[in-house]
């Protein structure tokens, strides 16, 4: 069902914490008669009422609906253009218990305010001018991040790091149109003519930026969604013992006997602060065991779906064939080589190793002897390693598409420009990039694109 968001002279309200139980639930009111309805709800211990009240003020008293006292609160007074919305807001808290969170909710609605849509509060903030569009998009993030590396990737983009970027590219190529439409417009005045190798310098600035940001993107997936990672090799190579390691706990069972595993266990863990959504197989090799057959088919499978491999030999012990087939079967999959045992005498063929692998890793799993090795390694395999998640990056789909077409608007200039076509051809496609711009910042987005962003935020925020 489309979700139609409410005029800004509405007054909305919604639970704007995790609905489940916590030591505080919070119902946010936000829209001009937002003190109205909390007075309707809240009576403070000392008789002061919040529509009486300046903004940055707090109130200590008494929720009451239809039935009674609900709970006492505390209400938070913000006053416009003060407030994260840009509105009247008033945050009244009481004990995070779910029914008295939603009786809350329920007196609100009742004493004036409608339900908020999702995202609805950061949606009016937006259209305030509290912050971009892509600052928006980061309250998300920042709330889905999984590890550290997601979390200050997202706090860059609500600091409005992207938007500094974007508007540097967008800078250059405003400047650049303005000067060519200027030139074209007033020949006979005393303007100097735009060169050649002008447009080219500044168009092929404009494209290294976008390219740089739309190289980020996938790196910053790894970071925001976690990488499908599998730990295979052959029986007794110490995968279970590399799981547990990763894992900070024993998921995975370690015994002496070929074949413990039989199945795929799984687990998230962080490595570098990179999730990495990670399963320990059963050890590949021919074995008549209908179970363990199951089991080896089970990690082939695994393996070719997945998006990063720990390919585990043990460093104590020569190769054999389940190595080898192994290695034939990762052929063209990003993976690791973990040499794992080197705490024992090394009989492993480190040449085979090198030679068909790039990334390499000589590891204790028992001991965690190597495992920042792995860390680093992992970093360069996902093309993490050079990567400064504080310095901004493309944070969802709609960015990354809306970052590709002005990189190729940009291109069709440089084609215009290297084909001898007028300089009118190539301001077109400056100006066409520039409106995309406009469009990622959220400048000159349509009605569509912003109800698209605040539709997959959750209600409340």
């Amino acid at each position: 069902m489309e979700m139609k968001y409410h005029p800004p002279g509405q007054t909305i309200a919604a639970i704007s914490t995790a609905q489940a139980p916590g030591a505080v639930g919070i119902v946010r009111i936000s829209g001009p008669e937002a003190q109205q309805v909390a007075d309707r709800v809240f009576v403070s211990a000392h008789g002061k009422r919040l529509v009486d009240l300046p903004g940055y003020r707090a109130l200590y008293g008494h929720v009451y609906g239809k039935d009674g006292e609900i709970d006492e609160a505390i209400a938070l007074n913000f006053r416009a253009p003060a407030s994260f919305t840009g509105e009247n807001v008033v945050e009244l808290s009481c004990h995070g218990g779910i029914y008295v969170t939603r009786s809350l909710l329920k007196a609100v609605l009742e004493g004036g305010a409608v339900p908020a849509g999702p995202g609805e509060f950061t949606r009016r903030a937006f259209l305030n001018g509290k912050l971009g569009l892509t600052e928006a998009e980061s309250v998300m993030e920042i709330i889905g991040a999984a590890g550290q590396q997601a979390a200050k990737a997202a706090l860059a983009g609500h600091d409005g790091a992207l938007e500094k970027k974007i508007i540097g590219v967008r800078n250059t190529l405003t400047t650049l149109a303005a000067h060519l439409d200027a030139w074209a417009d007033y020949p006979e005045d005393d303007i100097p003519q735009v060169t050649s190798e002008e447009i080219r310098t500044s168009l092929a600035s404009a494209k290294e930026e976008l390219e740089k940001l739309l190289r980020s993107f996938e790196a910053g997936r790894a970071m925001r969604e976690g990488v499908e990672t599998v730990i295979a090799g052959r029986p007794n190579v110490g995968k279970s013992t590399l799981m547990n390691l990763l894992a900070g706990c024993e998921r995975s069972i370690v015994t002496q006997y070929a074949g413990t595993t039989r199945d795929v266990v799984e687990d998230t863990v962080l490595l570098g602060g990179i999730p990495l959504r990670l399963a320990d197989t059963a050890g590949i090799r021919s074995t008549e065991d209908p179970v363990e057959k199951i089991g080896v088919e089970r990690a082939y499978e695994r393996i070719r779906s997945a998006q990063l491999i720990f390919a585990v030999f043990d460093s104590s012990a020569e190769l054999d064939d389940s190595d080898r087939k192994l290695t034939e079967a990762l052929a063209g999959t990003p993976c690791i080589a973990v040499v794992n045992k080197s705490d024992l005498p090394q009989k492993i063929n480190m040449e085979y190793i090198r030679q068909h692998y790039n990334h390499i890793v000589i590891l204790s799993a028992a001991s965690g002897k190597g495992l920042e090795d792995l860390e680093r390694e992992t970093a360069k395999v996902l093309d993490t390693a050079n990567i400064d998640p504080a310095e901004g990056m493309l944070l969802t789909e709609r960015q990354r598409d809306t970052a590709r077409r002005a990189l190729d608007c940009v291109e069709e200039a440089q084609a215009a420009l290297e084909s001898g076509m007028t300089f009118d051809a190539v301001t077109v496609s400056v100006e066409a990039a520039v409106s995309v711009l406009l469009e990622l910042t959220g400048e000159q987005a349509t009605e569509a694109v912003v109800d698209s962003v605040f539709h997959n935020f959750c209600v409340g925020k």
